[in-house]
């Protein structure tokens, strides 16, 4: 699981809005010019392969970070 959902930077994080993107969970990769960017972050990518449907999946998750500061529930807030 990412990390990302309790920091305090999720909103703004260009780290985040990669993971995202590579999630396709938005068909764009536009940085606000009100960004922040992350030091020392450490992604994990899951390689998942579904024998069902023979097709093969990426799962990224930030699972260090350390500028991360914990907020939990920060990527709810509408900013």
């Amino acid at each position: 699981m990412c990390i990302c959902v309790n920091c305090k930077h999720v909103q703004n994080c260009t780290t985040y809005k990669l993971i995202k993107f590579k999630h396709q969970e938005t068909t764009n990769i536009n940085i606000d010019t009100n960004f922040f960017i992350p030091k020392e972050t450490l992604i994990n990518i899951n390689i998942i392969y579904s024998k069902y449907i023979q097709n093969i999946y990426f799962d990224w998750d930030l699972i260090e970070c350390l500028s991360f500061v914990e907020m939990p529930g920060y990527w709810t807030i509408k900013i």
